[in-house]
């Protein structure tokens, strides 16, 4: 920005440049940065910060991911991980039933939320909920459960 247009050009032969008489313009008259959030800031962030102090839980030591991978996918959902060919293929004829393998498309668990259609289908999973192997068996499909 060039020199004539900051604002400071209009100050000039203004004793205290807009910040005051009283209050003084000085470097960090409440701290650097988030300094007295537990002090002179307490209010400020209280209000706008609520919980930003102090801890929540227990601690877990070595905590190891992979025994807690459980992706979910609904009854509802798994006819779109069948590629376009096998489904047009099921759809026209009633004995096909496509297989999805749910672990290889990044899931381990079936939920019975939705509807699904009345064509068979093989589904194979780690885990499956009862209402989405019900779903799954009155559309006459079968449930694989793979390791």
């Amino acid at each position: 920005m060039p020199t004539r247009t900051s604002h400071t050009r209009k100050l000039r032969g203004h004793v205290s440049a807009g910040h005051g008489r009283i209050g003084k313009h000085r470097k960090h008259p409440g701290g650097r940065g988030l300094a007295g959030g537990q002090h002179h800031n307490r209010i400020h962030f209280d209000k706008y910060h609520p919980g930003y102090f102090g801890k929540v839980g227990m601690r877990y030591f070595h905590k190891t991911k992979n025994q807690y991978w459980r992706p979910t996918i609904n009854v509802d959902k798994i006819w779109t991980l069948v590629d376009a060919e096998s489904r047009a293929k099921a759809l026209e004829n009633k004995e096909l039933a496509p297989v999805v393998d749910l672990v290889r498309h990044g899931y381990a668990k079936v939920l019975g939320n939705g509807r699904i259609p009345k064509r068979p289908i093989i589904v194979k999973a780690r885990y499956v909920s009862s209402i989405a192997e019900k779903k799954i068996k009155a559309s006459g499909g079968a449930v694989v459960l793979s390791a």
